[in-house]
């Protein structure tokens, strides 16, 4: 598996040409579709930044709001080129990992633009909480999925035939000249428009019959606001698994409409069955996260999954602060340069933040190590109950589940504090996105925005 590791990082990892302007803010060790989630917004490709700070999501969350209604709902679907994404905002990356959060989007857009005018766009919002939801119903998928990817990934070394073929999908080399173009794109930016995530899928799964799962891990991989709820069921969407039976094709005229004529008449499968599991994914009842309000002497754990940690409704101020990040958790295949930049910017900048706000020392810390780290910090600052915004299912979930039992036994609690957004919108994702969708005018108004 290591030379496969290794001759697959030397493949499809290009150089990201922010990569090392957004290292310079990171730490070290330890230190003090409506189916893909891409939102919208008007500026070319050459004025963006990818920077993992809060205040530059705003920024860019300012600068669409214009945009939030009819002009999105019109030109939504169009992919203009990785030199012109005037239509759309990838605001996605900083909501991904709440370095802005869903409430503050909704409510901006709100005081914009009418209901009527912005809903294409709150629908969009409201797609990746759909997903979260729904995989945080059927945990089984995740865990399935996983496994599955595992095995494909062992498989890469026995079979040269699929290690070729997908070589040659992630290098950009098919002789498919949107998709390999499409494959650039994402190692290069870290960013592909929706519409274009909707065929890179379809042509992976239904032209180049590779596994679904390898295209999501690819996805996971390289996109700065990879999710793993978003991304693997988009993925399973694409298949005809999400909704069994429904899948979808990518088809030449649509590709040539939507890109204006960039991409004409790819040699693509016409008329592919969709693909099929042998088994049911049983619906569990969602964590509620735990309860935080006779709980005042804590210390305060931030993770990549919410940046947000003045935001959180805590009982108090924390007797410390630390920070948590492995982005190289995605994958046994390496991870893109600007997914750990962003993220490990994201996390530092959530850490600064924290900080000033509650007037306490914080720390960072990048190992695997979890458990020790934890133990010996709780015990530093005197507190035996850790709190941290609850993880949805992915790997910060998984580490968390894994490093529970071992703090119990050291004698430190850990507690996961929800927020009212999930609270109140997770329950109506169990089935179709229709659901959720006609009570997304009473769930405003809940929430008060």
């Amino acid at each position: 598996m290591e030379k496969t590791r290794t001759a697959l990082k030397q493949l499809n990892l290009s150089s990201w040409h922010l990569a090392k302007e957004c290292c310079l803010a990171t730490h070290t060790k330890t230190t003090t579709m409506s189916t893909f989630n891409i939102m919208p917004d008007a500026r070319n490709e050459d004025s963006l930044t990818w920077l993992g700070q809060r205040a530059t999501g705003l920024e860019r969350l300012d600068d669409f709001l214009p945009k939030a209604g009819k002009a999105y709902a019109s030109m939504r679907n169009y992919d203009l080129g990785p030199q012109d994404h005037s239509n759309v905002s990838c605001l996605s990356p900083w909501v991904r990992h709440r370095l802005i959060l869903e409430t503050e989007v909704l409510a901006k857009t709100r005081s914009v633009h009418s209901f009527r005018e912005s809903e294409k766009f709150i629908q969009e919002v409201f797609w990746r909480t759909y997903f979260k939801g729904w995989l945080e119903h059927r945990p089984d998928v995740w865990r399935q999925y996983q496994l599955q990817l595992r095995n494909l990934q062992d498989e890469l070394d026995k079979s040269s035939g699929m290690r070729q073929d997908y070589g040659n999908a992630v290098a950009g080399k098919t002789g498919i000249e949107c998709f390999d173009a499409w494959a650039n794109e994402l190692k290069q930016t870290g960013y592909l428009h929706n519409h274009a995530r909707m065929w890179f899928a379809s042509i992976w799964i239904f032209t180049l019959r590779l596994p679904w799962q390898l295209g999501a891990d690819f996805f996971y991989r390289h996109l700065l606001d990879g999710d793993p709820a978003s991304n693997t069921l988009s993925w399973r969407w694409v298949a005809g698994l999400h909704t069994k039976g429904k899948h979808y094709v990518a088809r030449a005229s649509n590709i040539e409409k939507y890109t204006q004529g960039r991409f004409s008449s790819p040699n693509l499968a016409l008329d592919p069955e969709p693909l099929f599991e042998p088994f049911e994914y049983p619906i569990c009842p969602i964590d509620q996260g735990d309860d935080m309000r006779s709980i005042s002497d804590f210390g305060l754990l931030i993770t990549e999954e919410d940046c947000m940690p003045e935001a959180l409704p805590l009982a108090g101020n924390p007797s410390g602060i630390c920070a948590l990040c492995l982005p190289e958790d995605r994958s046994q295949l390496p991870i893109g340069d600007g997914v750990s930049a962003f993220v490990s910017q994201a996390v530092t900048d959530a850490l600064g933040r924290a900080e000033k706000h509650f007037d306490r020392q914080a720390v960072v810390h990048q190992s695997k190590d979890w458990e020790h780290f934890l133990i010996d910090w709780a015990r530093s600052i005197n507190v035996s109950t850790i709190i941290t915004a609850y993880a949805p299912m992915g790997p910060v979930q998984n580490r968390l589940e894994t490093v529970a039992p071992v703090l119990e036994e050291a004698g430190i609690t850990l507690l996961r504090v929800k927020r009212d957004y999930d609270v109140h919108s997770w329950p109506y994702a169990t089935r179709g996105f229709f659901k959720m969708k006609e009570k997304i005018p009473t769930l405003l108004n809940k929430l008060d925005l």
